[in-house]
């Protein structure tokens, strides 16, 4: 979500004290339904204003359309004076700052998987999202020769994204026909959200040139390989390149004490995290036992 400013506002104003957003986007559906239920934003309250304060560090230009840059942008109340706790850039920064309180830096690292189709995205809306046929006709797990078929519009996706900073480190087919899989360079936790995020709107954009399409879900159809999102998570020392979760080259167990609590929590709290890396109703569809569907 955001906005696009042009040259000749930015040039003439001030917009590093943030430009205004309706506050009911932190509470809406995929349809940008209002539901009930929501202590911030709800009818009884009126929906209001938040502030997007831009991030400068976050800036980039976009090198797939034409004199174009992007800003991610912080949330604030409306006045600027106190960050919304409840914006997922924000609960991210005050996560990063808990674990550096401890004296750990998290570092991570995305591995999306997709389905690209050469019908467009408008083309597959009047289908009605039915009876589609992936850009491919065999299952293409690390084959050379299936990816190439759509190598044209995946090398201008890494090219593009190498343009505008986000390193991608190798790109494979997966294993459903037209299913492919790429991979980002791994970077402290908020740069990687952010690229994270960047990437995946910035293929839709560069797919939306191309006439062709692509879906991240979960798994579009329950016979099709479900698509994974793998976040690869490390942990430093604060301030250093030191691997936290390892013990040293003379420890009996290689296994820090950091990395065993970091395991015990991910155990103790997989099914809280179910609300965050299962959250729709599609990706359920992927969890079926001994399949490479899952």
């Amino acid at each position: 979500m955001g906005k696009r400013i042009t040259g000749d506002f930015i040039l003439e104003n001030d917009i590093s004290e943030g430009t205004h957003f309706c506050n009911y986007l932190l509470g809406t559906n995929f349809e940008m339904d209002t539901d009930d239920g929501y202590e911030y934003m709800n009818w009884d309250k009126g929906y209001g204003d938040y502030l997007a304060k831009p991030d400068w560090d976050t800036l980039k230009v976009v090198p797939w359309l034409e004199k174009t840059a992007l800003v991610f942008c912080d949330v604030y109340t409306v006045d600027g004076e106190e960050q919304i706790k409840i914006a997922p850039r924000n609960i991210l920064k005050e996560q990063v700052k808990k674990a550096e309180s401890y004296g750990l830096s998290p570092h991570m690292a995305s591995e999306l998987e997709f389905y690209l189709f050469n019908d467009s995205f408008s083309d597959i809306n009047k289908k009605g999202y039915s009876k589609l046929e992936p850009a491919g006709h065999l299952n293409e797990d690390y084959n050379l020769l299936q990816g190439t078929k759509n190598e044209p519009i995946y090398q201008e996706i890494r090219k593009q994204m190498h343009l505008m900073g986000i390193t991608i480190e190798s790109s494979k087919g997966e294993a459903y026909k037209g299913q492919h899989e790429i991979n980002l360079k791994y970077a402290d936790a908020l740069k990687a959200a952010d690229q994270h995020l960047m990437f995946k709107h910035g293929m839709k954009e560069i797919c939306i040139q191309n006439d062709k399409s692509v879906t991240f879900m979960a798994k579009p159809y329950a016979e099709w390989t479900g698509s994974s999102g793998h976040i690869h998570l490390s942990m430093m020392e604060k301030g250093t390149h030191n691997n936290a979760f390892y013990a040293g080259d003379n420890a009996e167990n290689p296994i820090s004490d950091t990395l065993k609590h970091f395991l015990a929590g991910i155990i103790k709290y997989t099914r809280d995290f179910a609300l965050m890396f299962a959250p729709y109703i599609n990706s359920y569809k992927r969890f079926a036992p001994n399949s490479w569907h899952r």
